[in-house]
């Protein structure tokens, strides 16, 4: 017999998003603990690094990340930081030293203070760690504790961040509506271990919205290195809207598509929301969305550069055993794809695949 589900939602404690607010890493550091272990990605080592350590509160010590969310990542930085006696753990960075961040501290019981580079996903908010094989592939998720005590977002580097990484971000804001729409009409788990809430709906609903209205002038300010209001309105899409939305709605076929087309080692070079935006597109046809919407969504991909077709994160020339590959995978049993509220299996979702290159093809 299945459980009953509640309804449930699950949040970070604190977002704080602006020009500047980096500056305030220090002191949340001493708000939340003694002594931090800031992670960094490369591009924060070299850029961002320097400044915090110029500062006159030096509560933390610093680690380069290695690239990838592993076990093996997770393990070393989880060994430096009970070394250097941290209880407080910092991803300063992208998605992937977010989600190894979030796994550490989640081992070690520390808080956690997430401070985004770019906003290129929606990890930043939630309570879950996707880990990889050491090649790069999809290997599982790890449901954490609880979400970050603090997600710290500095709006005038995400301007000088590569547009290419915000566009990608709109791509994983994309799926929040469909995947949440699709678990709310099938009465299916959200990632809170309970039902969609009404709130979390319409925050889905609002975040597929904000892109669509803000997102090219979005991209453009990001082009220009420039903090405009559509520009905040697309992080906050990206971050707190997207990574509410599908962590207390739920994940569906979007995201089962991505983890099914990382089976395919020439996915590997393109971003998490590059492949999640296509997810979305493959998913419209398996719903049997109304052509005017499809036909919406393509406009939008499109506008802001999003990839429409296989070839565009570098499946070229697929054959029908790599496209069985990666529909054997969307359909794994514990794969979200099982939350849409229709037959599923991996002939519909080969077809859907092909059906959504082929009109891609057509722009």
């Amino acid at each position: 017999m299945n459980p009953v589900l509640f309804q449930s939602a699950i949040f970070p404690a604190r977002y704080l998003q602006g020009q500047g607010a980096i500056n305030l890493l220090p002191e949340w550091i001493g708000k939340l603990g003694t002594k931090a272990l800031i992670v960094a990605g490369g591009t924060a080592l070299r850029e961002l690094v320097p400044n915090i350590e110029a500062r006159e509160v030096r509560n933390f010590l610093v680690e380069t990340f290695n690239g990838e969310c592993t076990v093996k990542e997770i393990n070393r930085i989880t060994e430096v930081a009970k070394a250097g006696r941290c209880d407080v753990v910092v991803a300063l960075g992208g998605g992937k030293v977010i989600d190894t961040v979030k796994a550490v501290a989640n081992e070690l019981d520390a808080k956690t203070i997430i401070v985004p580079t770019i906003a290129s996903n929606d990890a930043p908010c939630s309570a879950i760690s996707v880990v990889y094989t050491e090649s790069g592939s999809f290997d599982h998720v790890i449901h954490l504790r609880q979400n970050p005590n603090l997600v710290l977002l500095d709006s005038e580097i995400i301007a000088n961040a590569p547009v290419r990484l915000l566009v990608a971000g709109m791509g994983d804001a994309l799926s929040t509506w469909f995947e949440a729409d699709a678990c709310y009409n099938s009465g299916s788990p959200n990632e809170a271990e309970g039902r969609c809430t009404l709130s979390a709906l319409t925050l889905a609903r609002l975040c597929y919205d904000t892109i669509l209205k803000f997102g090219v002038q979005a991209a453009e300010s990001c082009r220009l290195k420039i903090v405009t209001p559509a520009l905040e309105r697309v992080i906050e899409a990206n971050t707190l809207m997207s990574g509410l939305g599908f962590e207390s709605a739920g994940l569906a076929s979007a995201h089962s598509i991505h983890n099914g087309l990382t089976q395919l080692p020439a996915t590997h070079a393109y971003f998490h929301g590059e492949k999640v935006a296509f997810g979305v597109l493959a998913g419209m046809f398996l719903a049997n969305r109304p052509v005017s919407l499809i036909n919406e969504v393509y406009a939008f991909c499109g506008s802001v550069g999003l990839p429409v077709t296989l070839a565009q994160i570098g499946v070229i020339n697929p054959t029908e055993d790599d496209l069985r590959k990666v529909a054997v995978a969307t359909c794994a049993p514990a794969e979200s794809i099982w939350h849409e509220p229709f037959q599923i299996n991996p002939e519909r979702v080969t077809e859907c695949i092909k059906l959504a290159d082929a009109r891609g093809r057509e722009q």
